[in-house]
């Protein structure tokens, strides 16, 4: 329960957060793969249009310069997805719209500045970056509306939940006893660095730029920076940046599995609340710095009474309806909305032009190693970027183009692979002042 309660329901914002410095601070370049007329209606919505424009730049900013390596059947695929998601977005901006929760001027103009300043970037190198993606202050600043307007609408929708009843509460615990029982572990908080760039607020772009900035924000930790402001400032990853390094609870055996014994046993027999490891972790090809943020010596049962727990159903129960309810509002939406879909009808009446085979692609070049083919639903992966995948599209998360399914979002994931741990110095931790 501890590790599923704390749900990133509606980040929207902070997630049109992420890919606005991740899209200033990736790759860019690379051809548009196709002759298409930026100026071209792809769909309408209540008869707004949606330009090719708009599709093109999200395709762009989400293969980070590869698009030449994608195949015409990729690219139509990873289009049509796209284009769902901003047909999406536009109706909720438009319901936005309706319910008066558009955000002011002055609103938007602080949220740009906020997010050029989290990019890290000079004024020079952050206007280059948006030329490479792209993408215009004016279009930014449109995005960024329509995110916040859609943001306000769900806040607006959501805040008709109320707090479950006490009968409530003790039904879900009985019919969920095995979230309650703690293992011995630990809560771990992390600050990751991601050397693929995968959309998340990356800065780093490879392995060697990645351990680099992982050593000097390790330093900056262990020499007294506060945890979590280093992690709001420059994990690069999302949960993590938007909770302040808060991460997700281990039992001693998941630690095993996803660190080793070393790392294990440094964490459980040699290190405080509140102290960083000092070492450098790789986990999921990705490098982290952690803290200890609570250790659980024994296993235990948690029952209603104990501290914490009621409110943690509390919380889970209203966050779980409010997703329900904002998903059910947005599928309604759509069903009200008069939608035309011009670049689906294309593909419908020439189903035979596209061809599935790919560019050729040097010896030397990175793209061609890490790229996976689907023609199926999801039909391309090119690196960490999913173009045939409307949920995962980074630009339908800038503008919060849909609500996520009722299912409820876990902050935390159990671990998925094993990496070899780097190895634990004798000095295996450091006090941090938080």
């Amino acid at each position: 329960m501890r590790r599923s309660t704390k749900s990133i329901l509606f980040s929207a914002v902070f997630a049109a957060t992420s890919v606005f410095i991740a899209a200033c601070g990736g790759q860019g370049g690379g051809t548009e793969g196709g002759n298409v007329d930026p100026n071209e209606t792809a769909a309408t919505v209540n008869g707004k249009p949606i330009k090719m424009e708009e599709v093109e730049r999200a395709i762009k900013q989400q293969a980070q310069g590869q698009e030449s390596n994608l195949s015409p059947l990729e690219l139509a695929a990873g289009r049509l997805q796209v284009l769902q998601s901003l047909i999406e977005q536009e109706v909720m901006y438009q319901k936005a719209e309706k319910e008066g929760t558009v955000p002011t001027d002055e609103e938007v103009t602080g949220e740009f500045n906020k997010r050029k300043t989290a990019s890290g970037l000079s004024q020079e190198q952050f206007d280059a970056k948006m030329k490479e993606i792209g993408e215009t202050e004016a279009s930014a600043r449109l995005t960024i509306k329509k995110g916040l307007a859609i943001q306000k609408l769900n806040d607006k929708i959501t805040g008709k939940i109320e707090p479950p009843k006490e009968n409530e509460i003790a039904q879900f615990y009985n019919n969920n006893p095995a979230a309650f029982k703690n293992k011995r572990g630990a809560q771990l908080g992390a600050i990751v660095v991601d050397p693929s760039d995968s959309g998340q607020g990356d800065t780093t772009r490879n392995d060697l730029e990645a351990q680099a900035k992982a050593r000097e924000l390790g330093m900056r930790v262990v020499q007294g920076a506060d945890f979590a402001t280093v992690a709001r400032e420059a994990s690069e990853e999302s949960n993590t940046r938007m909770q302040g390094g808060d991460w997700r609870y281990f039992t001693e055996d998941e630690m095993k599995q996803a660190f080793g014994n070393e790392v294990t046993n440094a964490i459980m027999a040699q290190m405080q609340n509140g102290q960083i490891l000092r070492s450098i972790i790789p986990f999921e090809g990705k490098y982290l710095i952690i803290k200890l943020q609570r250790k659980q010596e024994t296993d235990e049962d948690r029952t209603l009474e104990t501290p914490g727990v009621r409110q943690e159903i509390t919380d889970y129960l209203i966050n779980s309806r409010k997703q329900l309810l904002a998903a059910s509002y947005q599928a309604i939406a759509m069903n009200e909305a008069k939608i035309e879909n011009f670049l689906a009808k294309k593909v419908v009446n020439n189903p035979n032009e596209l061809s599935g085979a790919r560019p050729a692609v040097a010896a030397n070049s990175n793209a061609g190693s890490s790229t996976n083919t689907n023609t199926g639903s999801n039909v391309s992966n090119t690196g960490n970027v999913n173009t045939g995948n409307a949920g995962a599209t980074n630009h339908a998360n800038a503008a919060n183009a849909a609500v996520n399914t009722a299912r409820p979002t876990p902050a935390v994931n159990k671990p998925a692979s094993t990496p070899k741990p780097a190895a634990v110095p004798n000095t295996a931790a450091t006090n941090s002042n938080k």
